[in-house]
């Protein structure tokens, strides 16, 4: 690969709920990559018809008319558990299938070729990474199997898990995870050449997820977070959901029809308030206009930026709550902060800007970064470092991040009991000795918990293992030593040791605790082998079918210009009569079968013209 330094390049990715990035490191800066379409971001978005399946831009279009069976928004479910009271409150505005499988994971149902088929969220999460990374590909001009892939600072390790099996059935090599907000940190301290340290906070708001960060940059490419915030479930599609359900009610009150349960009217409407919601970030008024979008009724409604804000200021306010709780973890006042980094395509909002400005007391916010592409711009410069890449500008970048939430174990009486505090700097390993509860208890389970309530049940079970052969002894006088280990990608590793004996047991949060296992993520990587082979198979026929259209085209054109000879014209265009008639019957032909028609068609032609 020529033009590319150091060894084998890796690729930056930013997975987004609504869209996706994906930046490479080349000739001492960095690429944000355009797909197919021109486009230097990619909807995550995937759909299934009767004869292909879509990714993309493609994809997004399918949304109004084929709603059932596109997917999007799955990063909102993955590595959660089907019977949430979240999940359950998202699947309710998903127009496509979303049913309990296998351990209580959420599974996608939709209608491809004609058959029903089932897919887990980490497999669709699979399809735009892969197709983010044929993007690199294409541009690179080579195969990319390295990839630092960027999460919400929030996820939460099962989120985390599940994002990294996704990444392994798209068959990228995760050489490292981070966190979106500190990728954004990264891109704009290597915009800035580091400058001298800085408190910047990294205010994140994008299509589905909400980040709040504060990192100290030292000027030498250190970057310290000091203190995470935020949620996992706020950003650009409440946004929208609030628009809908308001349209709704205007169509049900002005109409007396009920849009609820009408798959496609809700997709075209949805479409048509995420445009309105665009529009209002520049403009104070907009509307939203659908034609025939029940029962022949003709949907047309005004909507002010104010109107927006009113609808959408409870989610407004939890955002600077956020940004209140992440300034007190940080023990920061806020005129110590330096730098007010906006991310994330919803920070475009205006009122968003306004609370921000007013909250820091008037401060210019910082908007010198792509909003939409800082986070794969980040993800990419440490992905060049991480694979030896040699940077003029970045000599050494070190990364100190914190574990955003608290993780312990669950001990007598359901209380939680908490090992590693939220914020703590990671990699960490910290260890705590607990006794046993009962004369002569020969096992225990150790129930691993993330999260700040009291009560362990109110947190999220992470996974939970039995550890036994504990010698016989009064109660709390035999001794386990428990150690809770998180690595630099935030997966965590706990590991229980009878004392006595030396005997140990471990649990690495995989993915809701073995939610998929080896052989189902080698089996879905297969699948997706398949699928790409598939898509390769149909561009292939969808070029060779254009090409003979093209050729029809072209011959029709030489009719009209009389270039064809007289006495062979009855010839041609009986074989262009044919060939059209052999198109318009929808018959299953091979890519082989479509050349030869078009190798035919030009045998005869070439005839008549020499």
């Amino acid at each position: 690969m020529e033009g590319w330094e150091g060894g084998e390049p890796a690729i930056g990715i930013d997975l987004g709920t609504t869209y996706s990035c994906v930046a490479v490191w080349k000739h001492d800066r960095i690429e944000i990559i355009t797909n197919d379409q021109g486009n230097r971001t990619t909807p995550s978005c995937v759909a299934f018809t009767d004869v292909e399946r879509l990714i993309g831009d493609g994809a997004k279009n399918q949304i109004a008319r084929n709603p059932a069976n596109t997917v999007f928004n799955a990063k909102r479910l993955i590595g959660r558990r089907f019977s949430e009271v979240m999940v359950q409150e998202d699947i309710k505005l998903m127009p496509f299938r979303v049913i309990q499988g296998p351990s209580d994971m959420p599974k996608v149902v939709v209608t491809h070729k004609g058959l029903e088929q089932q897919f887990s969220i980490e497999e669709i999460s699979s399809m735009v990474l892969a197709k983010m990374k044929e993007i690199a590909e294409a541009y690179i001009g080579g195969t990319v199997k390295n990839a630092v892939i960027t999460v919400p600072a929030y996820f939460n390790d099962c989120q985390r898990q599940a994002t990294k099996d996704a990444a392994t059935i798209a068959g990228l090599n995760v050489v490292r995870m981070i966190n979106e907000p500190t990728a954004a940190a990264i891109a704009y301290g290597v915009d800035n050449k580091f400058g001298g340290k800085k408190n910047v906070l990294i205010f994140d708001l994008g299509g589905g997820t909400f980040d709040v960060s504060i990192l100290t940059i030292d000027g030498e490419g250190k970057f310290e977070v000091k203190a995470v915030a935020g949620d996992t479930h706020l950003g650009g599609e409440d946004f929208d959901n609030r628009m809908v359900n308001y349209c709704v009610e205007d169509f049900k009150k002005k109409w007396n029809k009920d849009l609820t349960g009408n798959e496609r009217a809700l997709g075209r409407l949805k479409v048509a308030c995420e445009k309105a919601k665009r529009i209002l970030s520049y403009d104070t008024q907009t509307s939203v206009e659908l034609e025939v979008l029940l029962d022949g009724i003709d949907f047309s409604m005004k909507i002010t930026r104010a109107k927006f804000e009113e609808l959408n200021m409870s989610f407004f306010t939890k955002c600077i709550k956020q940004l209140e709780a992440c300034l007190a973890d940080a023990n920061m006042k806020k005129g110590s902060v330096d730098e007010v980094i906006l991310v994330g395509g919803s920070t475009r909002i205006q009122k968003i800007q306004r609370m921000l400005h007013e909250f820091f007391d008037g401060k210019e916010l910082c908007k010198s970064i792509n909003p939409d592409e800082a986070v794969a711009y980040g993800a990419a410069v440490m992905a060049a470092n991480l694979c030896g890449q040699t940077t003029k500008m970045i000599k050494e970048l070190v990364l100190l991040d914190v574990t955003p939430l608290s993780l312990g174990k669950e001990i007598i009486g359901e209380r939680m009991q908490v090992v590693i505090p939220r914020n703590t700097p990671i990699p960490t390993k910290k260890t705590m000795n607990f006794v046993t509860t009962a004369d002569n208890q020969s096992s225990t389970d150790i129930m691993v918990y993330q999260g700040e309530r009291t009560r362990s049940t109110d947190n999220f079970l992470l996974g939970s293992f039995e550890i036994s052969g504990i010698p016989p002894a009064p109660k709390g006088v035999a001794v386990l030593e428990d150690c809770f280990e998180i690595d630099v990608n935030g997966i965590l590793t706990v590991t229980s040791k009878v004392v006595s004996t030396g005997k140990t047991k471990s649990l690495t949060v995989t993915n809701l605790s073995g939610r998929l296992s080896k052989r189902q993520i080698k089996k879905m990587v297969k699948a997706a082998e398949k699928f790409k082979l598939e898509d390769q198979e149909f561009k292939r026929k969808a070029e060779a079918c254009n090409a003979l259209e093209d050729y029809i085209y072209d011959l029709k054109n030489k009719i009209k210009r009389n270039d064809i000879p007289p006495k062979d014209l009855k010839n041609v265009q009986h074989a262009i009569d044919d060939t059209e008639e052999w198109l318009s019957t929808g018959n299953v032909a091979s890519v082989d079968e479509i050349e030869r028609k078009k190798e035919i068609l030009e045998f005869i032609s070439r005839l008549a013209i020499f």
